[in-house]
């Protein structure tokens, strides 16, 4: 009897259509615990441009780009600040910000509408459309789909691929060399991987017999009219309109780095400006209409914004849980309303995020040049708290920061250390020189130098001094968007007789053994 129950519940969902239903009327999934009254919507969009000037003014952001949608209507659109820190160039809603990881949102509606125009499906498996992708486990990579690369329930670890894409290898050889990491549970196990999302799309851009890139055009940049947006960073580059990433150096917002994400560009390579965003909300609200047009199917769209897999387990009985749907993020407000969002961020500057309840048709999307502290996060939830209750519920804009602040913390175990006073001497530097080899990293190359030692990567631009620390172990500074500022990585040599027989990288040792056997 309870599952006959539960179906009829569930049934209900159905007899409703979407937006033409009274709350009195809507089936139990769709009852908020909250009322949203007439006329409060509005006073929150009234609130949003002081609350943004006075969050830019205590984080001292260069440039931001925010605006609003609802019911197929931009309700606001507007820019703050500057493109790059020191210049006169003002943001626009024009101007192109890199959206890192909210890529991958973007890029999920590109793969709804092959799905929808019955070219792949979410559940058509990799080994029929990318046969040379593989995982360490041939049971995991037979019944490998499209939505479990897209859902990050693979089994691959987390951020799987991001480590070889640091060191400069191109795509295809990240993704091949995916198959040499252990993998996990496969479809019990949430783990954030961008390049396994990257070899799912990858697989759809093989099926349309396009790059990557051309497919997003074709299926929605093109359509929606985003003419700032592009999957390629050569596009961003070459728009003169465009914000610079900045990173806080001293208490400062600096202009150092230009991030390439084009080897994961599914996964974070998209750039957009706010105007381009709000176009793409607008369908996403739409179920996948724009303007009175059908650009993706709402069957094919709606796996994507439903909960595929749980990406934050309760820690308690009375915590809500998280999920991720296939490219999206979907929870639950506190005010009983699907809550649907993603962010972005890149440590060398940049952070976004889109927040939207489609039960009140609205969404919000923000994106800044500069690096993640939490002021995206915190003026998205500020905001749905006022369009929820009519005001904020708590201070998200101090919250966020302290949630977001351990990704910016720098790594290894030194950090922060000087080499010893006491330091052992080395050997002789030809001593620990070579050629060494990992199945994963692949040949590492110790040389030595004018100043020393040098350590390469072979097949990337990789190279890295070596600084003695004491004994037979060195250190190298990395400095890329998963190593901040302060970095620091040891350098272990193993020595057998006169010559290292081994050598284990830390920053190398995250993933996958960082050990190097000379060959």
């Amino acid at each position: 009897m309870t599952h006959r129950i539960l179906a009829a519940a569930a049934a209900l969902t159905l007899i409703v259509t979407p937006g033409t239903a009274q709350a009195d009327d809507l089936p139990p999934p769709q009852t908020a615990g909250v009322t949203i009254p007439e006329g409060q919507i509005e006073k929150a969009v009234d609130a949003l441009d002081a609350m943004i000037e006075k969050a830019i003014k205590d984080t001292g952001v260069p440039g931001l780009a925010v605006a609003v949608v609802r019911k197929d209507a931009v309700l606001f659109a507007k820019g703050y600040g500057v493109r790059k820190a020191g210049q006169d160039a003002k943001v626009d809603t024009d101007t192109a910000f890199q959206l890192a990881s909210l890529s991958k949102s973007v890029g999920a509606t590109v793969v709804a509408r092959k799905v929808g125009e019955g070219m792949v499906d979410w559940d058509t498996p990799m080994a029929d459309i990318l046969p040379w992708f593989k995982l360490s486990n041939p049971d995991s990579t037979a019944l490998l789909t499209i939505g479990d690369l897209y859902a990050h329930r693979s089994g691959l670890p987390d951020h799987a691929g991001d480590d070889l894409e640091d060191l400069g290898f191109p795509r295809q050889v990240i993704l091949e060399q995916l198959r040499h990491l252990k993998v996990g549970a496969f479809r019990l196990q949430y783990a954030y991987t961008n390049f396994g999302l990257t070899a799912a799309a990858e697989a759809v851009a093989g099926v349309a017999g396009k790059d990557w890139a051309t497919l997003s055009e074709q299926a929605i940049y093109t359509p929606l009219g985003m003419e700032n947006t592009s999957s390629r960073l050569k596009d961003f580059l070459a728009r003169d309109n465009r914000a610079h990433g900045h990173i806080r150096k001293s208490g400062e917002w600096a202009a150092l780095y230009q991030r390439d994400p084009d080897a994961q560009a599914p996964a974070g390579g998209v750039s957009a400006s706010v105007n381009d965003m709000a176009k793409w909300l607008r369908m996403v609200l739409g179920n996948g209409d724009y303007d009175g047009r059908n650009i993706v199917d709402a069957e094919a769209l709606l796996p994507a914004l439903s909960p595929q897999i749980v990406s934050g387990a309760p820690a308690t009985p009375a915590a809500r849980a998280s999920f991720y749907g296939y490219g999206f993020g979907v929870n639950v407000s506190p005010a009983g309303r699907v809550m649907i969002s993603h962010s972005g961020a890149f440590a060398l500057g940049a952070a976004t995020n889109f927040t939207m309840l489609p039960s009140a048709d609205i969404g919000i999307v923000i994106l800044t040049n500069a690096q993640p502290i939490g002021l995206v996060e915190g003026i998205a939830m500020s905001f749905m708290d006022l369009v929820q209750y009519g005001e904020v519920q708590r201070d998200w804009l101090a919250l966020y920061p302290v949630i977001l602040a351990p990704i910016l913390e720098p790594f290894g175990k030194y950090t922060g250390q000087e080499a010893p006073a006491d330091a052992k001497p080395a050997r002789e530097l030809a001593d620990y020189t070579g050629t060494f080899a990992n199945d994963y990293f692949g040949k590492l190359i110790v040389e030595e130098a004018d100043s020393g030692l040098v350590m390469k990567v072979e097949g990337t631009p990789s190279t890295f001094p070596l600084q003695h620390w004491t004994g037979d172990e060195f250190v190298f500074r990395p400095r890329n968007e998963n190593a901040t500022a302060g970095s620091i990585s040891s350098v272990a040599f193993t020595v057998d007789g006169a010559l290292a027989r081994e050598v284990r990288v830390e920053y190398f040792d995250q993933l996958k053994d960082g050990t190097f056997v000379r060959e």
